[in-house]
């Protein structure tokens, strides 16, 4: 038994030496706020959780909140092995562990549209259908961009254990193997697609934001650790609503929350690139949304073979979703967020992200964003 609990208790401490708390807030609660630990990686997509603290919406809840900054290396287990309570992340990163037994929660949607499967400008390749037999590169295996082409693909009749070559680059080299024609095709997440598509290095053969039915599905969540929401339901209700509360402003005000979390530097971007990977995103939070996106995401991986053919997929969706007391479709309309001189998108963005790329080596951009996209 000791030795079981030492091991346990090693593992832990290994997992969580590659998490750094941002805050120097102490642990326990202070001033009548609840403490609550949030985690986040530094993505373009995780303005919400950037704007939440910068705004102020999580003490307008009653919450004490300290970020806790991870690599993806970790995260999944950092959040089961409670070494930070909440955060918003993909739901099809976390399916698959959840169906194994991983204690996590979703409780609200973020956001539709971060991941998609390119091809070459000029290329044959024009339709998910063209695919069948060529080779995509990928920030790694079992990434999301892995399995948002896994599933696109299934839906379409293709293998893609057998009729695809899967090739790992580190996501900010997916356009140098385009280049290279070491691949045919690449599946990646924002900002790699807009910069690709600003650079007219591809076209879209698949765009979570804008292809049916993926456009209306929500490829982000809040999520909890389930031990910590059982102990805790009205404080993950708190941090929960601060973060929907937060895309609803990046929705309404998407330049100033790209600008926002480069200036705050929680996260190696630019802010010409971040506003435009940040505008190919619908930050329109919703409840039923994330729980619809839970049980059609667990369909179409299971159809991809990226489940077990023996899961009660309704069941697992079941167990993945929890509703919170205040946390609603109904409370999202109500809720009104500023709408601030300056922080929309502008006409000309896409011109002045070409002129700051003319002016930008294309190794500075490899460090940026979700250029860590990686499985490790």
């Amino acid at each position: 038994m000791y030795q079981k609990f030492t091991a346990s208790a090693a593992l832990t401490a290994f997992l969580l030496s590659g998490c750094g708390q941002k805050s120097d807030v102490p642990a326990s609660s202070t001033g009548g706020l609840v403490k609550i630990r949030v985690g986040y990686i530094g993505l373009t997509c995780e303005a919400p959780i950037f704007t939440a603290v910068e705004k102020g919406f999580f003490k307008e809840e009653g919450v004490d909140v300290a970020l806790v900054k991870c690599d993806w290396a970790n995260y999944k287990d950092v959040l089961a092995l409670g070494g930070f309570d909440v955060t918003h992340h993909l739901v099809m990163y976390f399916l698959k562990p959840i169906e194994q037994g991983l204690d996590v929660k979703f409780t609200g949607g973020i956001h539709r549209g971060c991941l998609r499967v390119q091809a070459p400008t000029n290329g044959k390749i024009n339709s998910i259908g063209d695919l069948r037999g060529k080779r995509i590169g990928v920030p790694g295996m079992g990434t999301p961009p892995f399995i948002f082409a896994n599933r696109v693909l299934g839906a379409h009749g293709i293998d893609a254990s057998k009729e695809i070559t899967w090739r790992v680059f580190p996501a900010g080299e997916l356009g140098l193997a385009l280049d290279k024609g070491e691949v045919d095709a690449v599946a990646d997440s924002e900002p790699i697609g807009s910069l690709l598509m600003a650079n007219g290095k591809v076209k879209n053969v698949a765009d979570q934001a804008t292809d049916a039915p993926y456009n209306s599905e929500y490829c982000c969540a809040v999520l909890a650790n389930g031990k910590f929401l059982a102990q805790n339901p009205k404080a993950v209700a708190a941090a929960t609503r601060a973060l929907l509360k937060g895309a609803k402003w990046v929705e309404t005000n998407p330049s100033a929350a790209a600008r926002m979390s480069v200036e705050k530097k929680y996260l190696a971007s630019n802010p010409e690139l971040n506003t435009v990977a940040i505008s190919h995103l619908r930050y329109v939070p919703s409840v039923s949304g994330a729980e619809a996106a839970v049980k059609a995401a667990a369909v179409e991986m299971k159809k991809a073979g990226m489940l077990s053919p023996t899961t009660d997929v309704q069941d697992l969706a079941k167990r993945a979703f929890a509703h919170l007391e205040g946390v609603s479709d109904e409370w999202l309309e109500s809720l009104q967020v500023e709408k601030v001189a300056g922080g929309q998108v502008p006409p000309d963005q896409d011109s002045r992200l070409r002129v700051e790329l003319a002016g930008t080596k294309d190794d500075v951009w490899c460090g940026m964003a979700c250029c860590n996209l990686v499985a490790k």
